[in-house]
């Protein structure tokens, strides 16, 4: 079985709601993966169920249209937009934080479920996770599944541990 044939069974359906949203995205400009399954295509991949996205800002009205008219349910929140296809376990969250807007100049494209998609740069990925991680009122779990993607990443790429806060490269081992 694929990693793609997995994440569709364990999501039910997620793969294919993926490759749907894809198709969309690729119809309203750039875009870009920047949560967890964008650190898992430059870090030993772990399973999550999120699909973090930066849209260009103008387009996301017409994007969440879109996406309800081919089923997806959407919900606005202060930070986010989320959609999610009944039924389905993949959670796919737009970021509204302007922020992001400039991850769009720098990404790469990597095959992610299946489909090819464009990546958030690392050191942009790193930005954001820190971002996320020293948010305090984002959930603790959630805090702390942005501090092990932070030294995950570390780990594999030494030359990014001047980016990280001193406490994660403090609980780096030095090697």
């Amino acid at each position: 079985m694929t990693a793609t044939e997995i994440f569709e069974s364990v999501t039910n359906g997620g793969s294919s709601d993926f490759a749907l949203l894809v198709r969309i995205l690729d119809k309203h400009g750039r875009w870009c993966l920047v949560g967890g399954l964008a650190v898992n295509c430059y870090v030993e991949p772990v399973f999550t169920m999120d699909a973090d996205i930066v849209v260009t800002s103008t387009e996301l009205s017409a994007i969440q249209a879109e996406l309800i008219a081919n089923g997806f349910s959407v919900e606005v929140y202060e930070h986010s937009v989320n959609a999610q296809m009944k039924g389905s376990q993949l959670r796919i969250q737009f970021t509204i934080d302007q922020r992001y807007q400039e991850f769009l100049a720098d990404t790469k494209a990597k095959d992610v479920l299946g489909e090819r998609v464009p990546i958030a740069s690392l050191e942009n990925i790193v930005r954001g996770k820190i971002w996320a991680w020293s948010d305090p009122k984002r959930r603790l779990t959630k805090r702390k599944k942005d501090e092990l993607d932070l030294i995950r990443i570390a780990e594999s790429y030494p030359e990014l541990r001047k980016m990280m806060p001193p406490v994660i490269s403090g609980q780096l081992e030095e090697n």
